[in-house]
């Protein structure tokens, strides 16, 4: 392993990055912080969308993970085929027996979410990630769904997260009931150079460098190669400290980013 060469306690930019391991200075995060802030303390519907590779579900994780547990109930599930599954993995998620008719399913989960906030005084929070591949039918039933009370009241905080036509299929005239319902739309852009070199330095420091291991010319190759996205530039990194390793080498310099570039799927899938 290169991090005892480097003198470095984790990997830069992590998959798992939260706390001090996740880069929260960049403006996109900024503005999807004072809108999850708002939808904490007046639940409803956020839609948060990026390209891929950007770090919008990482963002929502480094989120929810500041909130106090007792407190509140963060439930993450990944895109359902169908409504019913959906309902079915959330009653599940809640530790109830899902029931096999949708109206006693929403009955019972709408009774469960009541308890949460009422009795319990637990806000639950919702993530449905990869939205973008869920159908028409889908969206005309949750706007149903999140009616409580005679639509007096918004019981759950729920983000919707996916690529770029998530976005388009909400704007369709069919999905305007819930598209009334969204209180923040956010689109999460790739970093300019600015950020994403802010990024790599605070990606550095948290993972316990005490010098500069990587040099301008592999930053700006870094950067270009990635074209600002994160998660591209974490494995490239990554690739880039192996290969210095391997080349007995104490400095990441242009010729051992090329490298890790050409050796590289990810690099290569970039670069096409």
């Amino acid at each position: 392993m290169y991090h005892q060469r480097f003198g470095l306690t984790g990997h830069p930019l992590p998959k798992d990055a939260q706390g001090k391991t996740f880069f929260d200075k960049s403006p996109g995060f900024k503005k999807l912080e004072r809108a999850f802030r708002q939808l904490i303390a007046d639940p409803g519907l956020g839609v948060l969308t990026a390209d891929a590779g950007v770090g919008k579900t990482a963002a929502l994780r480094h989120l929810c993970a500041q909130l106090p547990k007792p407190d509140y109930l963060v439930l993450y599930l990944c895109a359902a085929v169908g409504p019913f599954d959906f309902y079915r993995a959330l009653a599940l998620e809640l530790g109830l027996r899902p029931a096999h008719r949708r109206a006693e399913l929403w009955a019972s989960l709408k009774k469960s979410l009541l308890h949460l906030v009422d009795e319990r005084g637990i806000a639950p929070i919702l993530i449905l990630d990869e939205a973008q591949h869920l159908s028409d039918t889908f969206f005309i039933d949750l706007s149903a769904f999140l009616n409580f009370a005679f639509d007096s009241r918004d019981l759950l905080t729920l983000w919707l997260v996916g690529l770029p036509p998530l976005a388009r299929h909400l704007r369709m005239q069919q999905h305007a009931p819930l598209a009334m319902r969204i209180v923040h739309y956010l689109h999460l852009e790739p970093l300019d150079r600015e950020a994403f070199s802010a990024m790599i330095d605070h990606a550095f420091k948290a993972a316990g460098a005490t010098q500069n291991i990587l040099a301008d010319s592999a930053r700006e190759l870094l950067f270009r190669t990635s074209r600002g996205l994160p998660r591209v530039a974490a494995h490239l990194l990554q690739r880039a400290l192996y290969e210095a390793h391997e080349r007995n080498q104490n400095f990441i310099d242009d010729h051992i980013m090329e490298a890790a570039i050409e050796q590289s799927p990810v690099g290569q899938v970039v670069l096409a």
